[in-house]
């Protein structure tokens, strides 16, 4: 692998951001409708709440890994500073 992925080396994790993984998730579409609009209630994309509630269930069966980075914030990035 020379993307660094499944590297075993120590600290092989610091020396680069994570990348987010892709995955194509089939599902009823009436499931799809259903977690699209809680996902609008809640002021999330359907990918950021499919990512939520599979965290919630990680956690509560205790097996959300502690490696786990945190959500990615909501919203619109902060604007950079003028001159950069």
């Amino acid at each position: 692998m020379t993307d660094g992925e499944g590297s075993d080396a120590p600290g092989a994790d610091r020396r680069r951001p994570r990348q987010r993984r892709q995955v194509l998730l089939r599902l009823d579409p009436s499931v799809h409708d259903a977690l699209a609009r809680w996902a609008a209630d809640e002021l999330r994309s359907t990918n950021a709440q499919v990512e939520y509630l599979l965290r919630q269930a990680l956690a509560a069966a205790g097996r959300l890994p502690k490696d786990a980075g945190a959500l990615p914030r909501r919203g619109r990035p902060p604007r950079a500073p003028e001159g950069d």
